[in-house]
């Protein structure tokens, strides 16, 4: 067996990252896992990641804190020596009552895209010497579905989201021909996120929105982090695409 790929992924502790985490370390890639408060969430993806084959780095990091991703990089260069793949996962929202813009608090939207946005591209920027030490390195960032269209979303999570989503191609315009960048756009989708917006009503809200589904279900963790390593493994000559994955939603109403 080769030589294990090196991959780099934000917000890696649960949810998307952690399973992408997990389809990386099965792929055959040796796994940084980025996270920025859960140590024990993250201690357990890197275990798990490593009895998947994986050599696992814990990586403590708010992707917002330039310095600290400069730091981090530094460290992977040090560990891994290139990035065959970045996976820009991390991500936060703000809370909000819907329909009242006074509810928004202007710290929490500030907040927002100093993670979802700034520290999508201060990561990539950090990470570009180490990617172009690879073969066919590719970056896939994690956007949303209210990226596209309207949802119920706190404003400043959907327009990050957006904002992922034109970073994401204007990256793949300036990267090219070296570097891939592709996005997903997850719709609804199953966990502790969702859970955390929808409070009580989740059980009842992702049932609906099953039986709406072309598919019969919500998005899940796995489901996300199987188009990632196709994005990453194939699709050679795709980049500045946007990938929407929620079993036909979008395109059914």
């Amino acid at each position: 067996m080769g030589e294990r790929k090196k991959a780099l992924v934000t917000g890696a502790s649960g949810g998307i990252g952690r399973g992408t985490a997990f389809a990386l370390a099965r792929a055959g890639y040796d796994v940084g896992v980025n996270y920025s408060a859960s140590d024990a969430a993250a201690e357990e993806t890197a275990a798990q990641a490593r009895k998947l084959g994986a050599k696992a780095l814990l990586l403590k990091c708010d992707v917002s804190d330039e310095a600290g991703v400069r730091a981090m990089l530094e460290t992977v260069k040090a560990e891994f020596g290139r990035l065959d793949a970045l996976v820009n996962n991390a991500g936060i929202t703000a809370p909000w009552k819907p329909r009242d813009l006074d509810s928004l608090s202007l710290a929490n939207w500030d907040r927002v895209f100093a993670v979802n946005v700034r520290g999508m591209f201060q990561v990539t920027r950090a990470a570009l010497p180490l990617l172009r030490q690879a073969a066919s390195p590719a970056i896939v960032n994690t956007a949303s579905i209210v990226g596209l269209r309207p949802g119920p979303q706190p404003l400043p999570y959907a327009a990050s989201k957006a904002a992922v989503i034109n970073l994401t191609k204007t990256l793949a315009y300036n990267l090219g021909p070296q570097i891939r960048v592709n996005a997903v756009a997850p719709g609804w989708m199953e966990g502790d996120w969702m859970k955390r917006m929808l409070k009580d009503k989740y059980g009842d809200l992702m049932g609906r929105r099953a039986k709406m589904t072309p598919l019969q279900r919500c998005v899940s963790a796995d489901d996300v982090a199987e188009t990632i390593l196709s994005l990453i493994e194939g699709n050679r000559f795709v980049t500045g695409e946007v990938i929407v994955i929620d079993g036909g939603f979008a395109s059914s109403t």
